[in-house]
């Protein structure tokens, strides 16, 4: 890793954190103006691949040094605009463009059968901007600008949302829009009382000012509207319900897209906003935050792998999959302790990897069969058995065995309740994993016990598809036995979270010097 630092230069490594930002900004207009989709996607994929680098060098650079601070334009915080990375959100720059990188190598297979052809350049360029909105809400360190990037990022993800062949693919966006426009207008709600009651909008200047503050009843109203914006973007139950038909009626490559990225920024947002803006006394002790998370969690839990169980269709089955394992992330930040939070960092990673290559592995069935449904399904582990058996594989993680990062996930989370004397919660989280066999087994069941189609009617998936969901899928392995690098990055992030606000600015300026 130090040789990717020392290859990037110093020139380059100074403006990491922007250029993650513009990259893929300036190249998302670029996609339209070529108005071909193969140059497009040539060009978008370039980009992701090299944010991807960028974000992994930063990675390192920030486990290295430490919180790093980047001035915009050179005007020093709190009165300009700041990029601000830490461990934990330079870790979500590293997921979000890694999945992006590798979701959008499989792009032209699927897009080729679910979007019209004239669209697809539009497709790239919007998956660019939507991007650019995710990369700057986790690396913002304003809060208005957190929400400016949101918005970006939400209105291309309608937008990708709505470019699926079904019609219900437009009603499903213009919910989507809905529910996304309310958590991002109680958001502003929140960061306008939090300047009304600090006169800042820099998120470390914030939680100094915030001292002394802590029984104001505006910030508590403040901190009250960012829980919900957030909990409504992040597909919380029940504030979640616009995630299912988004995803099942989005094309299969923008579903994988979205499931990795969208919501695990939010989540990052939600825990930053907690922890490091306020504080746990005040989100906590005052507030009593986690009265509310924690029950709402369990029931995501439980009514999202529940709603799995009865679901034909395998693209919604996941879908309501995702809401189970959302549930999984808040329980980690509602148990409000260095191990409970190291459970759903990490689990941010693991299911990025678990639902980004299922939904790819879905996108390889569906070029195939021509659906998702579970019927469609009907003996392709003979037909497809690459495929069905990645499927089988992912599955294994969602349920959380062992040497899977679900596992992993699950076992700090566990862990974490059983620490607080809380072992029915324990109980409760291996209940909801036997939730996930049972729909996981539906699945397999239907792959390898049901009559289907003769072998030679239909062939193994592209690799042009299979080869990016067998990366990720594969990945669910390695990262379940070698865990070092990413409970390492989780540990680091969580005890410096629990410490709430810092005391002093101890971050490292990089780029030009004010």
């Amino acid at each position: 890793m130090n040789d990717l630092l020392a290859w990037l230069g110093e020139p380059v490594v100074q403006q990491l954190p922007i250029l993650l930002v513009i990259l893929p900004m300036i190249t998302a207009p670029l996609c339209v103006l070529v108005r071909h989709r193969r140059f497009a996607w040539a060009i978008a994929t370039a980009v992701t691949w090299c944010t991807f680098v960028l974000a992994l060098a930063l990675l390192e650079l920030v486990l290295e040094t430490g919180t790093l601070s980047y001035a915009v334009g050179g005007w020093p915080p709190p009165w300009g605009i700041e990029l601000r990375v830490e461990p934990v959100n330079a870790w979500v720059l590293f997921i979000v463009s890694g999945v992006s990188a590798v979701v959008l190598t499989a792009a032209p297979r699927s897009f080729n059968q679910e979007v019209p052809h004239g669209r697809h350049y539009l497709a790239y360029g919007t998956f660019l901007l939507c991007m650019t909105g995710l990369l700057g809400m986790a690396s913002a360190g304003d809060a208005f600008n957190v929400f400016v990037f949101l918005e970006i990022s939400s209105l291309s993800a309608y937008a990708l949302v709505a470019l699926g062949r079904s019609r219900r693919a437009l009603t499903s966006a213009f919910r989507y829009l809905m529910m996304g426009t309310t958590g991002g207008t109680f958001i502003l709600l929140g960061v306008g009382l939090l300047y009304a009651a600090t006169g800042t909008l820099n998120l470390h200047d914030l939680s100094q000012r915030l001292v002394g503050l802590e029984d104001s009843r505006t910030v508590l109203v403040a901190l009250a509207c960012i829980v919900v914006g957030t909990t409504i973007k992040l597909a919380l139950l029940p504030l979640g319900a616009w995630l299912p038909n988004a995803y099942t009626f989005a094309p299969s490559v923008v579903t994988a897209f979205l499931a990795a990225t969208a919501t695990k920024v939010a989540y990052y947002v939600l825990v930053r906003f907690v922890y490091r803006v306020f504080g746990t006394e005040v989100a906590f002790e005052r507030l009593h935050l986690d009265d509310v998370l924690l029950p709402l969690a369990l029931v995501s839990m439980f009514l999202g792998s529940v709603l799995a169980i009865y679901e034909p269709d395998v693209k919604r089955l996941l879908a309501y999959s995702s809401l189970a394992q959302i549930g999984y992330m808040v329980l980690g930040l509602a148990l409000a302790s260095s191990t409970g939070l190291t459970g759903g960092i990490v689990h941010l990673f693991n299911h990025a990897l678990m639902k980004s290559g299922l939904f790819l592995v879905l996108a390889c069935i569906a070029l195939r069969v021509g659906g998702t449904r579970l019927d469609d399904f009907a003996g392709l582990g003979r037909c497809m058995p690459w495929t069905a058996g990645l499927f089988v594989v992912g599955g294994c993680s969602l349920i959380g065995v062992p040497l899977t990062v679900g596992f992993v996930s699950k076992w700090y989370l566990v862990r974490a309740a059983l620490e607080q004397g809380r072992g029915l919660i324990a109980f409760l989280i291996l209940v909801s994993s036997l939730l996930s066999l049972a729909y996981v087994w539906k699945v397999v069941e239907t792959l390898y016990f049901r009559a289907g189609p003769s072998p030679r009617t239909i062939r193994e998936a592209p690799l042009g598809l299979l080869l990016p969901a067998a990366f990720l899928i594969v990945a669910t392995v390695y990262f379940g036995i070698f865990t070092e690098d990413t409970v390492g990055v989780a540990v680091h992030a969580a005890e410096l979270l629990i410490e709430g606000p810092l005391p002093v600015d101890s971050a490292t300026v990089v780029g030009a010097s004010p």
